[in-house]
């Protein structure tokens, strides 16, 4: 099939699934989208079992193969996705809550990551490096599920900026943890990262370098803006911003991700106040709303077709459920140990930590990165480990933790 073929399959997937969500089920729409797709893998799945001769499943799981998931959301659809989550996050309500902000995608980051990978490794025998791998991998959480589920939780603003900019900036911390391991778990001779010290270096390349072109072409973007005041010229502008930033982070081999959310940021703040007229921020805010909402339901489409994917061994499942449990722990040290160690200096509720744990998604970045995993023995488990915390992740957690953050967060929250 070629691209075009395969982008309106999914359009017209994601529509069709969306109106059955909508009509019958009345889920959140982007997890409908997902459960109406899992649903019909697993039809499939279970009529090529009684129909072998019709060989539905081994025609579908080429062509979902095809598709290349790994790469269509790691180079295709996240810069997208985290820019136009950035827009929506004010650079005034996140510098309030920085500093936890900050500590749970870094400090949080490692303890997860450590976390899972040492649990992972006792648990399956794998390689301690290579279990860090799938730490690293499963440890973020995904921007894209996040925010989804927060448009439908009524939270207060400062919880929902905690959740909100965390997921954005764990996720491009956590895709420059999961580059230096890959160097140390899987080294060849001219990779980057193969030593501590280029593990090390690689590490503030991506990150910082990332942070610095973000913000660097979201200023040149915002002072282009200044001068222009036609809304269609403006739109234009800021998806080139989000392309062709992405690519160019890409080309320079510093954080891709890291760039979309701090040019994101600067242009949904100071860009929209300063840059922009009223009936421009109006368009451009409706127009990336959009874009959100039409890749949000291809991505989820795509991560319930993606068990087609996975290998369904006996021992791996139990791994995987396993792996839930983990994961659990892991996000609950990630989010408490950063508030623990500010709690001499600032006052939080008590659904704070609770909150957040069950709130901290797990998506399609998951996926994606345990299907770049270098061919070997240990994929088969990582990737279906993977997708077994993913989909408990975004089912469970995601349509329970609205009534969590309503039941723990009506606590007023002390500064």
């Amino acid at each position: 099939m070629t691209l075009l073929q395969i982008t309106s399959l999914l359009i017209v997937l994601a529509g069709a699934f969306g109106t059955i969500n909508y009509l019958f089920l009345r889920l959140p729409s982007a997890i409908g989208i997902l459960v109406v797709a899992l649903l019909a893998s697993f039809g499939i799945i279970i009529t090529d079992w009684f129909f072998p001769a019709l060989t539905v499943e081994e025609a579908i799981r080429a062509q979902v193969l095809e598709i290349e998931f790994s790469d269509a959301l790691l180079e295709g659809m996240l810069g997208l996705l985290l820019f136009a989550g950035a827009l929506h996050v004010k650079l005034s309500d996140l510098r309030r809550e920085w500093v936890v902000v900050m500590l749970m995608a870094t400090v949080g980051i490692a303890l997860s990551t450590v976390i899972v990978g040492v649990g992972f490794s006792w648990l399956t025998g794998m390689p301690l490096m290579v279990a860090l791998v799938f730490g690293s991998l499963i440890s973020p959480t995904d921007p894209v599920a996040v925010l989804g589920v927060l448009r439908e939780a009524d939270l207060r603003k400062s919880l929902e900026t905690k959740i909100a900019g965390e997921s954005l900036f764990n996720d491009g911390v956590a895709y420059v943890v999961f580059l230096v391991l890959i160097g140390l778990a899987f080294p060849t001779g001219d990779a980057e990262g193969s030593g501590l010290a280029d593990a090390g270096r690689l590490f503030v390349q991506e990150a910082l370098g990332g942070a610095a072109l973000g913000l660097t072409l979201g200023w040149l973007t915002f002072r282009v803006m200044r001068r222009i005041d036609d809304y269609s010229l403006e739109v234009l502008i800021t998806l080139g911003l989000a392309f062709g930033g992405y690519e160019l982070a890409v080309w320079l081999h510093v954080s891709a991700p890291i760039m979309a959310v701090c040019a994101g940021l600067l242009i949904g703040d100071v860009g929209a106040k300063y840059g922009m007229s009223e009936e421009t921020r109006r368009y451009v805010d409706a127009f990336w709303k959009l874009v959100d909402e039409i890749l949000n339901a291809v991505l989820f489409l795509m991560i319930g077709f993606e068990v087609f994917a996975v290998a369904f061994d006996t021992s791996y499942l139990w791994s995987g459920f396993a792996a839930i449990a983990l994961a659990l722990v892991a996000r609950l040290a990630a989010v408490s140990v950063p508030v623990l160690m500010l709690k001499p200096f600032r006052d939080f509720s008590q659904g704070v930590i609770p909150i957040m744990t069950w709130g901290g998604l797990k998506g399609g970045i998951s996926v994606a990165l345990a299907l770049s995993l270098p061919e070997g023995e240990w994929k088969p488990l990582i990737l279906t480990a993977t997708y077994i915390v993913v989909i408990f992740s975004i089912i469970v957690q995601g349509l329970t933790v609205a009534g969590l953050a309503e039941r723990l967060g009506r606590a007023p929250e002390l500064r």
